[in-house]
């Protein structure tokens, strides 16, 4: 049986509370939300870390998954704060569906960086975004970060290759196919 992790948004809130990051307050660099990444045989590959500094939130990631992996895979947040392989439990991406419902992929609150896996097996990024907030990562259901097994192409599908353009799977994923690590954000 695998080991379904759902953080409530009491416990979440406590623990944003001790990290100074659930009243809006900047945060050092040993401070911030984290997730331990894991494959879908449940083994540890890496850790995402975020952290607000001046009014964005940093975004660290670094993972080691199988140089078979290397090349570019989708990066997201996702909506729930589970990791059930195939990590479908993690939901979508994290979006705002009652204020944008018009919201489409490559503009989700959770759509991140392409992540580069070299060709050791290795990635790592860091990077700043103003679309996420402690509050949304925060919420009732808690949320993820999801490696996906193949580039995002941020539903980016000119009408010069396609007249009727992007199909309902590229506005919702950006073509970026399964599921092959996700961590829970704490």
């Amino acid at each position: 049986m695998k080991n379904i992790v759902i953080c409530t948004a009491t416990t979440l809130a406590v623990a944003g509370v001790g990290l100074g990051l659930a009243s809006g307050a900047g945060a050092d660099s040993d401070q911030g939300l984290r997730a331990q990444i894991v494959d879908t045989g449940g083994k540890a590959v890496g850790h995402v870390k975020l952290s607000l500094e001046e009014g964005d939130t940093q975004v660290k990631v670094s993972v080691d998954l199988p140089p078979s992996l290397a090349g570019f895979h989708g990066f997201h947040i996702h909506s729930f704060g589970a990791c059930e392989a195939p990590f479908t439990s993690a939901g979508g991406h994290l979006r705002e569906v009652a204020a944008r419902p018009e919201q489409q992929h490559g503009n989700h609150d959770g759509d991140l960086p392409v992540l580069l896996v070299k060709r050791d097996g290795h990635a790592s990024a860091r990077f700043s975004t103003d679309r996420l907030s402690i509050g949304k990562l925060l919420d009732a259901d808690g949320s993820a970060v999801i490696i996906h097994a193949l580039p995002d192409n941020y539903a980016n599908i000119p009408t010069r290759y396609v007249a009727s353009g992007p199909d309902a799977a590229t506005l919702t994923t950006g073509d970026s196919g399964g599921r092959i690590a996700c961590g829970v954000l704490r």
